[in-house]
């Protein structure tokens, strides 16, 4: 896996094995590049500077690459200890340890945590491991945590076959885009 674009392009974030320790080995599916430069197309007018939240971290790609393309800073939530340490280690060795973050716990844990301290983000990135039923949860969460800010954009990543609310937590579906197997799914904060 590579970074595709801005200040770290080309530099490599690791291979799949390095992440595939531990429990939840089977469910993580790395987002595609090709998926994921249609991820940043979509965000490129609102990614400058913006505070951007990683639910799912994964490997960490996603959120290392927003700062690689201008975000201002990013927060990536993975549940398992060996990814968060690995994409500790990544963001160290990246030298991003001002502008990024990663916290080893429960996207919902972490929502509760963030709304009670008054965080607020501009971008979120939603993409749960397809088997699961995560996003249906989570998305009416999001909302009632007071975690968006005024111009929040939340993009999902999820399976083609799964149909996401037109709303839910005060948040608006605006589009759909599909890729193969995988869609993504972008809302608005509803006004």
């Amino acid at each position: 896996m590579r970074i595709s674009a801005g200040e770290f392009k080309g530099r490599k974030t690791g291979k799949k094995r390095l992440f595939s320790r531990g429990p939840g080995d089977n469910d993580l599916r790395p987002t595609s590049s090709k998926v994921r430069e249609a991820i940043f197309d979509i965000l490129r007018p609102y990614i400058d500077g913006a505070a951007f939240l990683d639910l799912y971290a994964g490997t960490g790609t996603v959120g290392i690459e927003a700062l690689s393309r201008g975000a201002g800073l990013a927060v990536l939530v993975e549940t398992v200890k060996s990814r968060a340490k690995a994409i500790n280690d990544l963001i160290e060795k990246f030298g991003l340890s001002g502008r990024a973050s990663v916290e080893t716990e429960r996207a919902d844990a972490f929502l509760a945590r963030a709304g009670r301290s008054g965080r607020r983000f501009d971008i979120i990135f939603l993409d749960p491991p397809y088997s699961t039923e995560d996003i249906a949860e989570i998305l009416p969460m999001i909302g009632s945590y007071g975690i968006l800010s005024e111009a929040c954009i939340l993009l999902c990543e999820h399976s083609a076959k799964t149909l996401l609310p037109e709303s839910a937590g005060g948040l608006k579906l605006k589009k759909r885009y599909r890729y193969g197997d995988s869609s993504l799914s972008l809302y608005r904060k509803e006004i």
